[in-house]
């Protein structure tokens, strides 16, 4: 089975794009752990912190450094197939 002009195309972006998505991943962990300490800080310091909405926003940063890092993995696979 062979490969549409289309998926060859969409295929040889996402493998320049690689280091991207690892680099985005990397940053994406650092904002979120950085995000998490500031926030577990703030709770600790101030008794009126509500630290619920903050935690989702760091759980949400977490899971796009997750989704980067799977696109890394594809893309990387990718590369073998083709080369």
């Amino acid at each position: 089975m062979s490969m549409t002009d289309s998926e060859l195309c969409f295929a040889r972006r996402a493998i320049k794009r690689k280091k991207l998505f690892l680099a985005l991943s990397i940053t994406s962990v650092i904002a979120g752990l950085g995000l998490a300490l500031y926030y577990a800080w703030q709770f600790a310091t101030q008794p009126d912190f509500a630290p619920g909405i903050h935690f989702v926003l760091v759980l949400l940063i977490l899971l796009m450094a997750r989704q980067n890092l799977r696109q890394y993995y594809y893309a990387k696979i990718l590369e073998k197939l083709l080369t």
